[in-house]
């Protein structure tokens, strides 16, 4: 437990940093706000048809999420920035499978109405999985815990 109280202490991030971990912040936030108002039938193309729950209801969820995590990221200390950085990283892994659906499936979304558009989009989450580890320093975080043992 020590050693966890360790690695969730206050790290300093840099400015640049901030600047793209408040970026991110952001970025949810106005997502979030579509996914409950003006892109929600947008965001519901992405739910994998495979999903055994209602549509609406992961597209109504997943957007609180992402506010939640948004503000999270904008406003929330040093100490909490690091845990707020995985949870948000394992987010962008669990909605995943929905880009990925929507490639299987050609669900034409968000402008994304070719194959090649849809492919192209997938690179994009492992990036933003990078940006919210790097961003509030949780990678960095983890490494020194490891490295500690």
């Amino acid at each position: 437990m020590d050693k966890l109280n360790k690695a969730l202490r206050w790290n300093k991030i840099t400015p640049f940093q901030s600047i793209f971990c408040r970026l991110l912040g952001l970025f949810l936030v106005l997502a979030g706000i579509s996914h409950l108002s003006v892109l929600r039938q947008e965001f519901l193309a992405q739910v994998p048809l495979w999903l055994p729950f209602d549509g609406d209801l992961v597209v109504v969820l997943s957007g609180i999420v992402e506010i939640l995590l948004g503000v999270g990221l904008i406003v929330l200390p040093g100490m909490y920035r690091v845990i707020i950085g995985w949870v948000t990283a394992a987010f962008f892994v669990l909605i995943f499978p929905g880009n990925i659906s929507q490639y299987i499936n050609q669900i034409d979304a968000f402008g994304l109405n070719s194959d090649l558009s849809r492919f192209i989009r997938l690179f994009f989450q492992p990036i933003l999985i990078i940006w919210a580890l790097w961003s509030t320093d949780a990678w960095k975080a983890w490494r020194n815990q490891k490295s500690e043992k």
